[in-house]
């Protein structure tokens, strides 16, 4: 697989198989992902991988526990109407992928809910990072975020970032023996092997046209 194949393919899978994620290939993946860029070549990057036991634990600790406050704020974007039409439009897309209706609270609760087991994926990565870690780190680590994913993807492996591990940052904490002063919880990822004939897999997605995003200049 390309770079281009992996970029064009990958998608936020909602919906895994069974399909066991070995160690010897997700060791493989994030020992290359090490390369993704880092300014200064801080790698802020760190992060905690659960598979078996110890994941359905962590699991049963964040139902048991509920969600806390939010230690940074993802909605934002939201306030301006050209970004909310974007979420919007995929949030349409997967409930609709579903048949849950607009009105069916209930549902849409039900479907968010499954966040908390990452829709049965059968790995999950944690990542998180010291505090004093600021905008340009965030950036960085995003980057090495997308290049696991990538990689993931070269290996047949799918993906969904999981924003929505913030919620728990205490949970996640204490299960992993983090110290709360310290570190900051950013995100889950989802790993394993994506069910083909899900329609949550399937539906279609939107991008916004190059040519509202990019100016290309000097060029004649």
């Amino acid at each position: 697989m390309n770079v281009t194949e992996a970029v064009t393919t990958r998608r936020s899978v909602r919906a895994f198989t069974d399909q066991p994620v070995e160690l010897d290939t997700i060791r493989q993946v994030m020992d290359i992902a090490r390369w993704a860029a880092s300014g200064c070549n801080y790698q802020p990057w760190e992060a905690s991988i659960l598979t078996g036991q110890p994941l359905k634990d962590l699991q049963a600790k964040m139902q048991a526990d509920g969600p806390q406050q939010a230690e940074y704020d993802w909605t934002a974007p939201g306030q301006e109407e050209a970004y909310k039409k974007r979420l919007d439009a995929v949030s349409k897309g997967m409930f609709g992928a579903m048949s849950i209706a607009r009105e069916d609270k209930a549902g849409r609760m039900a479907a968010m809910g499954r966040n908390v087991t990452s829709f049965d994926a059968p790995a999950l990565l944690l990542c998180y990072f010291p505090r004093l870690m600021k905008e340009a780190q965030w950036s960085d680590t995003g980057m090495w975020l997308q290049t696991i994913a990538l990689l993931l993807r070269e290996e047949g492996l799918d993906s969904c970032f999981q924003e929505f591990m913030g919620l728990y940052p205490n949970t996640i904490r204490d299960f992993l023996g983090l110290d709360h002063d310290r570190y900051m919880v950013f995100c889950g990822m989802a790993i394993g092997y994506r069910d083909a004939d899900a329609p949550l897999n399937t539906f279609e997605r939107e991008r916004v046209p190059l040519d509202e995003q990019v100016k290309f200049l000097g060029w004649e």
